[in-house]
């Protein structure tokens, strides 16, 4: 009786490494995005983050290697190379997505509707002890410059009902769009202004921003003014922006609903 053997390609190395390389990326990635979550945001928290970014990018150019060596070789492979460079993609499309935000917008970190004369943020105690004492500093004339021509729709809210009317508008808008009210002051007194203090947080990794919102009355209504100043690092990546133009949508609903 005669055995027949059977010989098998080996595997490829780089497929086999690119394989392990992204299921440690996305491990790492997983532990500390729950880690950065669970403590207070800080840039030095987002290193770990951009380490695991590192990995995958690794994970990924070593799958393509692999591809190019079974390619010349026949070794097998194909399926590892085909996860981990599926995985090293969606891996890095949030680290693309910011890097593009980075380039394309300039490093602005507090965005307002009023580039003039921005609403000043409260120093009661309720508010200094929700932002940890922390006071958004006020932004030169030529950053606001800047903010003028990347977010031109950035505008004030003009409303025609009285300024009571838009506070009490104003106050449900931040209710719904999910923000921590922090105290509210009704139009009234000797500037005549309301103001409403909160602070929001990013869904995914909880990072805060401030937010300080003032409704003046005018001869023909009122106009509500916000600010959104986030707390970590110098650039938004556009949040800010894109945070004052959910909440005048906000508002607008609710002035066609009343």
């Amino acid at each position: 009786m005669h055995r027949r053997l059977v010989f098998e390609e080996p595997v490829s190395r780089a497929a086999l490494w690119s394989r392990r390389l992204a299921w440690f990326a996305l491990a790492v990635l997983l532990l500390a995005l729950l880690v950065f979550r669970s403590g207070e945001p800080t840039l030095e928290g987002l290193a770990p983050v951009a380490a695991a970014y590192g990995v995958a990018l690794i994970a990924l150019c070593l799958s393509l290697l692999a591809f190019a060596r079974i390619w010349q070789t026949g070794h097998r492979g194909v399926g590892m190379a085909a996860g981990a460079f599926l995985m090293g993609v969606l891996m890095l499309v949030p680290a693309a997505y910011v890097v593009f935000k980075l380039v394309t917008l300039p490093a602005l970190a507090d965005i307002s509707t009023d580039i003039d004369d921005p609403p000043a943020f409260s120093r009661s105690r309720a508010a200094l002890d929700a932002r940890a004492g922390r006071v958004p500093p006020d932004v030169p004339a030529e950053r606001r410059r800047l903010q003028r021509r990347a977010y031109p729709k950035t505008v004030p809210i003009v409303l025609e009902v009285p300024a009571e009317t838009a506070f009490d508008i104003a106050r449900r808008a931040a209710i719904a769009r999910g923000w921590q009210v922090l105290e509210a002051t009704r139009p009234g007194g000797r500037s005549g202004a309301g103001r409403i203090e909160a602070v929001a947080r990013a869904r995914l990794l909880r990072t805060a921003e401030d937010i300080t919102i003032r409704i003046r009355p005018r001869a023909d209504g009122s106009r509500i003014d916000i600010r959104s100043a986030s707390r970590l690092g110098p650039h938004d990546l556009g949040i800010n922006a894109a945070r004052i133009a959910a909440f005048a949508e906000e508002v607008e609903l609710l002035v066609e609903t009343r």
